[in-house]
This record gives structure tokens, C-alpha cells and sequence, in this order.
């Protein structure tokens, strides 16, 4: 740009060009387009949680009664995504309505909560234990739905019973793994 005005003041020194030359030129060398900053995706800074914490424990609640506990090594809160991740080990315990007692466990390598939502996404060896009917669930992923307290998966499942193993791809179940469907079933029963 300096050198630019050195020559813009030499030429309106030789007086060879017109002023209405070098004013139009001015005009042209001031309204250029200007290409914006593209920022990295791999940016830290853009790409940081706003907090983290460890040790965390986090009480689900409906008026005074507990319908979930959830306890992580470490959570992360991305307020820009509403969103917060929790890794190291996830555990979720689901308490009974009328009791109060446990009466199902979710474990999980990592999990992910809508915050807006409070749907939760389980991720990595995800298992669920029925205390009340002792079947267990395994998942790569799950998805816990908040308002209708339903879990559900696309994803290869194994559900072991007393009785039975089942195996497919796909399942819907309440949270307490009592009443669960299973698509795409294949399995066998044990005697």
C-alpha cells in the first residue's frame, strides 16, 4: 500500500495524468474485496468446553422423588453446543418410583447429554442390568430418551436372561429393561 501512494505521488507530480485519474484509482484500490478470516475447526480455543469437572455426580429428579443418578470421571460442558460429554467410565443407576430402590444400572465407557433435552447417548460397551428380572443388556450405543424414559438402540444388541440369550440388531426398552422389543431377533433358549 506505501508503495502504491509513492507512485501515486509521482505521477501527480509529472502532472502527466490527470487528477480525475488518480482520484478514480484511489477509489478502486479502496473498495476492493476484502476475503474474510477463515477460522480453523481445529482451533482449542473454539473448540474448548466451557467447564469441566471431575468427579461428578448428577441427581435426575421429578418433584422430590430420585428417577436417576449419574456418576462420571470427568464431564465437559460445550454451552455453545448445549451440550455436555462425560468420559471415563459413565455409570447411571435408575431408581423405582414406588420404592425408591435401584432397580437398574447403565454402565458405559462415554456418554453425551442433550442439555437441553436431557436425552443422554451411551457410547462404548454399553451394558444395562435389570436388578428386578437380572437381564442384561449390551450395546456399542444407546440412547436414553428423558421424557418418555425409554431406551432404545440401532445398533447389535445382546440381552441375556434367566433364560434365554437374544440377540439382534435394534431394541426398544423402558428404563428398568422390564418390557423391551427387539428387531431383527436371532438367539436361542437355554433349558
Amino acid at each position: 500500500m506505501n508503495l502504491l501512494l509513492i507512485h501515486l505521488k509521482v505521477l501527480l507530480m509529472s502532472a502527466k495524468v490527470p487528477l480525475t485519474a488518480v482520484v478514480i484509482l484511489l477509489c478502486l484500490v479502496g473498495c476492493r474485496e476484502r476475503t474474510p478470516i477463515k477460522k480453523s475447526d481445529q482451533d482449542p480455543f473454539l473448540t474448548a468446553p466451557a467447564h469441566v469437572s471431575f468427579g461428578v455426580t448428577v441427581k435426575f429428579t421429578d418433584s422430590a422423588r430420585t428417577k436417576a443418578i449419574l456418576r462420571s470421571t470427568v464431564a465437559r460442558i460445550f454451552e455453545d453446543r448445549q451440550e455436555t460429554t462425560m468420559g471415563d467410565t459413565v455409570i447411571v443407576d435408575f431408581y423405582s418410583v414406588t420404592s425408591g430402590k435401584r432397580v437398574a444400572r447403565l454402565t458405559a465407557d462415554s456418554a453425551i447429554v442433550d442439555d437441553r433435552t436431557k436425552n443422554m447417548i451411551a457410547i462404548g460397551h454399553v451394558v444395562v442390568y435389570s436388578d428386578s428380572s437380572r437381564t442384561t443388556l449390551s450395546t456399542p450405543r444407546l440412547l436414553w430418551e428423558n421424557t418418555r424414559e425409554m431406551m432404545s438402540s440401532t445398533e447389535d444388541v445382546r440381552i441375556v436372561t434367566p433364560r434365554e440369550t437374544i440377540l439382534g440388531t435394534g431394541f426398544e426398552s423402558d428404563q428398568y429393561l422390564t418390557s423391551y422389543r427387539i428387531f431383527k431377533v436371532h438367539g436361542r433358549i437355554l433349558p
